[in-house]
């Protein structure tokens, strides 16, 4: 009986052993996991309201700007066929455009965009109609091409700059509202907006005026109709960066008094009726600045 009893015992404390041995165990691969996920994985879960040191590194300016910058070297990750979708609907539907935006806010913490898909086919868009400028306009390979670098380098990329840190400014500093003023306005959502607004308004003056510069109807000229033509796609052009604009703005749920983006509107209705009472023609005084610049 006593030796039933003493195996008894030894088997309890075997199992008592053991039980524990398993336990420190467990313990110590919760206390690793803890460990590598602290210093190896990232966390996208705040801790009271903020990010850990790591997660706001990767959300820095800084940071979107170089993956946005590494990304130009690689076609082969660049969706161009939803580039291509937005610059259709950015004429026919542009608040879809920018319900975009709020998805990418929401899933990817970000409004600006992450692929530069967009600029390299907007890039494209703008060598191909400066080409056919100057064709239309009779000029030799030599301008041409300095007409080329002139519209790429200074038009597009120094005004573009110029008009987004402008506005990355304006909506800043007075359109935020108070309890939003740590959520301000990121200066690459100002260019992505500025980069949806010119792509209209080079469409319909770099490629649809093309075709009535020197053809059907001779908008570079002193007649009536003419100039009425190109200062209607003028001011169709405009409209169209002015009300992208104000799209790209309105869409920000920091922002309040967004309207005050329309009132350029007037403005620019007032100087189309003045320009068809005096005359003025606007695309004869482009392409007269065209072949100024590169003589």
């Amino acid at each position: 009986m006593s030796k039933r009893l003493l195996v008894t015992y030894r088997k309890f404390l075997r199992v008592q052993l053991s039980g524990r041995a398993i336990f420190s165990e467990e313990k110590e691969l919760s206390s690793q996991n803890k460990r590598f996920s602290s210093t190896m994985l990232p966390t996208t879960s705040p801790q009271n309201g903020s990010l850990s040191a790591r997660d706001a590194a990767r959300h820095t300016a800084g940071a979107k700007r170089y993956k946005y910058l590494r990304r130009l070297l690689h076609f082969k990750a660049m969706d161009f066929e939803f580039a291509v979708w937005q610059m259709l609907y950015l004429f026919t539907s542009p608040q879809r455009v920018y319900r975009n935006f709020h998805y990418r806010k929401q899933t990817k913490d970000q409004w600006a965009r992450d692929d530069p898909a967009f600029l390299v086919l907007l890039s494209i868009w703008l060598c191909v109609s400066t080409v056919g400028f100057g064709l239309v306009l009779d000029m030799g390979f030599v301008e041409t091409l300095k007409l080329l670098l002139w519209v790429v380098f200074i038009d597009c990329i120094g005004v573009g700059l110029l008009i987004s840190t402008l506005m990355w400014f304006i909506t800043n500093k007075y359109l935020l509202k108070p309890p939003s003023k740590d959520y301000d306005v990121e200066w690459g959502y100002a260019f992505d907006v500025h980069l949806n607004a010119f792509y209209p308004l080079l469409v319909i003056l770099h490629f649809l005026q093309l075709f009535f510069i020197n053809h059907i109807v001779v908008i570079n000229s002193d007649w009536f109709l003419g100039y009425f033509v190109g200062n209607s796609l003028w001011l169709t052009a405009i409209g169209y960066y002015l009300y992208i604009t104000f799209l790209g703005y309105n869409a920000l749920p920091q922002l309040q008094n967004t309207v005050v983006l329309l009132y350029p509107f007037a403005l620019l209705v007032l100087l189309y009726i003045l320009s068809l009472s005096l005359g003025w023609n606007f695309t004869k005084g482009l392409c007269w600045f065209y072949k100024y610049r590169v003589q």
